[in-house]
């Protein structure tokens, strides 16, 4: 793995302080939690479910501007809302270049075939 694929330290799961129990974070919340802390950098992005199942692979020329556009939660079609509502985390890779986070995303779509990129990929409304 290059430097470049490296996911974001420290790792975009919630951390809980110390002794508290850890909370549930699901849909926009979830969405917005891993939002604030990510960079105005390329890379790709996955929506995970309650059962880690990978819902959808993205890509973006800048993180913080896609997902952000997520964690609005307006404006959407009925499909993207059940997968953001279905979303409890993101995993995030930055990357050098866009180019770099398509070829990555490309991959990764072909060998997860996750749920939304599949019934989506016709969709011409579809992100």
């Amino acid at each position: 793995m290059s430097g470049a694929d490296k996911p974001i330290t420290p790792p975009l799961e919630h951390l809980p302080a110390e002794d508290a129990p850890a909370p549930t974070l699901k849909g926009i919340e979830a969405i917005r939690d891993t939002w604030r802390r990510l960079p105005m950098k390329p890379g790709v992005y996955r929506m995970i479910g309650a059962d880690g199942e990978v819902l959808y692979v993205g890509k973006a020329k800048s993180l913080k501007n896609r997902v952000g556009q997520y964690a609005q939660g307006r404006g959407h079609t009925n499909a993207i809302y059940r997968m953001i509502h279905q979303t409890v985390s993101m995993e995030v890779i930055v990357t050098a270049t866009e180019t770099e986070a398509l070829l990555l995303e490309t991959n990764m779509i072909k060998r997860l075939r996750p749920r939304y990129n599949v019934l989506m990929r016709d969709d011409k409304s579809f992100p």
